[in-house]
């Protein structure tokens, strides 16, 4: 086995990270996924988010974006705890310097997991503060986007 890899690891990085990342868009757009799919799309989630992690230009908003997609794999999935751990670090890394389409998105992440939960009344709470940033986002392509989610959230 050889002591460095004989490819290029930032490229293979910056490759899987999108690579991964939009696999599981694949899988999170099917209105009816196996177990053997839900399985995948929680691997390319998290190999997405891995790769984002190896690389030297990831930024905040990068990193609420990847913890924001493994929460919603994990609402996808019934996982409510581990929807909100990762939404909570999808916020965080939002208000760690991204623009406030992303701390909405965090929200979302938030209100989504406790949807799955159950919880109705903090489900509510951080809906409201999603909606309110939505109202905040001048870029009318990232509001609609945020918005369309919010509005799946009841």
């Amino acid at each position: 086995m050889p002591n460095s890899p004989t490819f290029d690891v930032t490229a293979a990085h910056k490759y899987f990270s999108a690579d991964c990342y939009n696999q599981t868009w694949t899988f999170m757009d099917k209105a009816h996924r196996t177990p053997k799919e839900d399985a995948s799309m929680l691997q390319t989630a998290m190999a997405s988010l891995w790769h984002w992690s190896q690389r030297e230009d990831a930024t905040p908003t990068n990193f609420s974006i990847g913890y924001w997609q493994v929460s919603r794999v994990f609402a996808l999935l019934g996982q409510a705890d581990n929807a909100r751990r990762y939404g909570e670090m999808s916020l965080k890394s939002a208000r760690e310097g991204a623009e406030i389409v992303f701390i909405g998105f965090g929200y979302e992440a938030l209100a989504r997991a406790e949807m799955v939960a159950g919880n109705t009344e903090k489900m509510k709470e951080y809906l409201a503060q999603a909606w309110s940033c939505a109202e905040k986002v001048e870029d009318e392509e990232d509001k609609q986007l945020l918005v369309k989610d919010l509005e799946t959230i009841q």
